[in-house]
């Protein structure tokens, strides 16, 4: 475990709220991070996807950036763009 895996550790067993606040964050930027995976794997750029959703570059660097908010559909229309289907889970 690194000093930063160390200190975030630290700070949740301190703090249920940093540790709530942190889990829903890192969720949140997973998203961004599968679907900006999700899109190179498919040797798309920002542009190609965007053309495809027929929206803008910027607005892709925003989902992949800030999924927080993501709407289902908007999720679904990246995942068709980029050759993938979305599989919800609820544990």
């Amino acid at each position: 475990m690194d000093d930063l895996e160390k200190y975030i550790e630290k700070r949740k067993k301190s703090s249920p709220g940093y540790a709530k606040d942190f889990e829903a964050g890192y969720n949140d930027f997973k998203i961004g991070v599968i679907l900006k995976q999700a899109r190179i794997e498919a040797g798309l750029t920002q542009d190609e996807v965007a053309r495809k959703l027929s929206t803008k570059k910027s607005a892709i660097s925003r989902i992949e950036d800030h999924a927080e908010d993501i709407k289902l559909s908007t999720l679904k229309k990246f995942a068709t763009a980029v050759g993938r289907q979305i599989q919800l889970q609820v544990v």
